[in-house]
């Protein structure tokens, strides 16, 4: 196992990749703090994790609101005494035409998304760096390099946002021996990219199926990630076999993006 008895907290683990990731933890090793908005998914996530034969801390919070990250933060080391890995995966978006957005729109995605990954970020950092030890895996997306088919432009700001921090941090935090990396999903099988499919084929006037072939179609390797291919990038860049590696962000795309 490569994480073997390792801390991790990892936000937005009440579904999708952010669940993945915590279960695949817990596979490695790691005793793993479950944060989510929505208590019951962070709760069944966490006893997914005690299956698995590892600790599992269930927490409620609202990365948006730094007073929660502080809470949640404190709760994890009250626990468990120390966070080896933060995995930031936390986000929100919608579907929309750039011209329909508006200022409600930019401020709940940046809210959570830029501001919740920089502030999850600095107070785990801040806990790490007197052991000088600690990894940091951000969740962007193929959408802050510049990919077309992203939900909206708010969405792919935000998500630059977090590849650019993720360079800044590692710079600025390499010096206590702590690794900042982003990885980049490309379209995945979620039930947030489900509800953004809905939206698309009614807008369009066809159907889910539809759109999952062609998008499909359009991947060179002619399949969508599922959660668990996006855990497994994140798994290795928490663990000692990417002990060099900082400052970079990993497209798990089926090669949609070249670089």
């Amino acid at each position: 196992m490569i994480l073997a008895d390792k801390i991790a907290l990892v936000t937005g683990a009440g579904q999708g990749i952010g669940k993945a990731s915590a279960l695949m933890l817990a596979q490695e090793g790691a005793d793993v703090a479950v944060v989510d908005i929505n208590g019951q998914t962070s709760e069944q996530t966490a006893s997914e994790v005690v299956a698995l034969g590892r600790q599992g801390l269930s927490l409620q919070a609202d990365v948006g609101d730094v007073e929660e990250i502080d809470r949640m933060v404190k709760q994890t080391i009250d626990t468990f005494g120390r966070i080896d890995v933060l995995v930031n995966n936390a986000g929100v978006t919608r579907r929309s035409y750039i011209m329909d957005l508006t200022e409600e729109d930019w401020d709940r995605i940046h809210r959570v998304n830029a501001k919740g990954v920089f502030f999850c970020l600095q107070r785990v950092a801040r806990e790490m760096i007197p052991r000088r030890q600690g990894a940091i895996v951000n969740i962007a997306s193929i959408a802050g390099k510049g990919y077309e088919g992203t939900s909206n432009a708010a969405y792919a700001a935000s998500k630059g946002a977090v590849i650019s921090l993720t360079k800044t941090a590692a710079q600025q935090l390499a010096q206590h021996n702590i690794n900042v990396n982003a990885v980049c999903p490309g379209v995945t099988n979620t039930a947030l990219s489900q509800a953004n499919l809905e939206v698309r084929a009614q807008q369009e006037g066809t159907t889910v199926e539809e759109i999952q072939r062609r998008r499909a179609e359009a991947i060179p390797l002619k399949r969508a990630n599922d959660p668990e291919d996006i855990a497994a990038m994140v798994a290795f860049l928490a663990s000692a076999g990417a002990r060099n590696i900082t400052g970079q962000s990993f497209n798990v795309d089926g090669g949609i993006i070249p670089s």
